[in-house]
């Protein structure tokens, strides 16, 4: 599949396919839980060179490699299954999801390729069509350009990015270099995964959600790494716990989490009320659950919550980032205190 231009074509007429019925899942909720994948990467390290700043030793956001004293080059890939029927909103979703990874390192994405899983026999082309259109729309916001990809014929419906960015090695955002007695910033509301199963369910539009989910990490890391910021992740498919997580046992710190300082997205409170919990959340909690504390208060529901596997999240930062809300602090020691 080749895609070179440099602008988006009109969108054609598609008709109401519900995209969300093609697919098990949805998004990052598709992800393989955390603990499977763990078990099933475990010693594959490679033969890592000299030069391999980042691998994947602490399940950091991309891989990171030194090609110049002042210059590393970030290597990721993301996609999943439709979060949302709309096919040009899940493409500018996907496109979203995936350079997050670069932005969660410090990184600067300066080239994309389109990953694409695609049944042809059940769903027009066009509608193929409208997905590129709105991974290509996001991609030009972030002046990221993208060129080809790879397609497969699949009974289901995946679409997203591999996205190759670039850095400076000496002021990359890690998940291994958090220090204890920090602030930890969050940079957009949680609850998506929520919305997006009720979406999935219903038919049910949340605009809030899709903006949120559209909004590029881009302007978040600059801001972190302007604040003097030297660890960082996205929160996506293992929600804000499994991602805290990763995030302290890489660097050998415990940390403090208000729940009421946590900013949600508008309808997520009573997604959650109704029962639209998603099988890979719970999973993100079963993993976490033996490194949790959890204060007198702090109910099943606020850690379900906690543990909503996003899509296209935004960042986890230790250090606080002016114009974003701080919802807890790292710690000595080991595990997660939810207050």
């Amino acid at each position: 599949m080749e895609q070179t231009e440099t602008s988006a074509p009109p969108p054609p007429a598609t008709g109401a396919v519900r995209l969300t019925g093609f697919a098990h899942g949805g998004g990052c909720a598709c992800k393989i839980p955390p603990g499977e994948l763990e078990d099933a990467v475990r010693g594959l390290t490679g033969r890592p060179g000299a030069g391999v700043l980042v691998g994947l030793d602490d399940g950091d956001d991309a891989a990171a490699v030194l090609v110049g004293d002042d210059l590393a080059v970030l290597s990721t890939a993301d996609f999943f299954t439709p979060v949302v029927d709309d096919a040009y909103d899940w493409g500018r979703i996907a496109a979203a999801n995936a350079l997050s990874d670069v932005y969660a390192m410090g990184g600067r994405p300066v080239m994309a390729i389109n990953l694409v899983g695609w049944p042809r026999e059940k769903l027009p082309m066009e509608l193929l069509t409208e997905v590129l259109r709105g991974g290509l729309a996001v991609a030009s916001e972030a002046g990221c350009p993208v060129i080809g990809g790879h397609s497969i014929d699949d009974p289901e419906p995946k679409y997203g990015m591999a996205v190759t960015g670039v850095a400076d090695p000496h002021r990359l955002l890690r998940n291994d270099a958090a220090a204890p007695g920090l602030p930890l910033t969050l940079t957009k509301p949680i609850g998506v995964g929520l919305l997006n199963n009720r979406h999935k369910a219903t038919g049910e539009v949340f605009e809030e959600a899709i903006a949120t989910m559209t909004r590029l990490n881009r302007d978040a890391a600059d801001a972190a790494l302007a604040a003097g910021a030297r660890a960082a992740t996205d929160v996506t498919g293992f929600g804000l716990l499994g991602h805290l997580h990763k995030l302290c046992r890489a660097s050998g710190v415990g940390a403090v989490l208000d729940r009421g300082a946590v900013p949600l997205v508008e309808g997520a409170a009573q997604a959650l009320r109704d029962g639209y919990v998603s099988g890979g959340t719970r999973r993100n909690l079963d993993w976490v659950r033996p490194h949790l504390r959890a204060a007198s208060g702090v109910t099943e529901d606020d850690l379900l919550l906690l543990a909503d596997a996003q899509t296209s999240g935004g960042l986890l930062v230790v250090g606080e980032v002016p114009g974003h809300p701080v919802v807890g602090h790292t710690v000595a020691g080991s595990g997660i205190e939810v207050r």
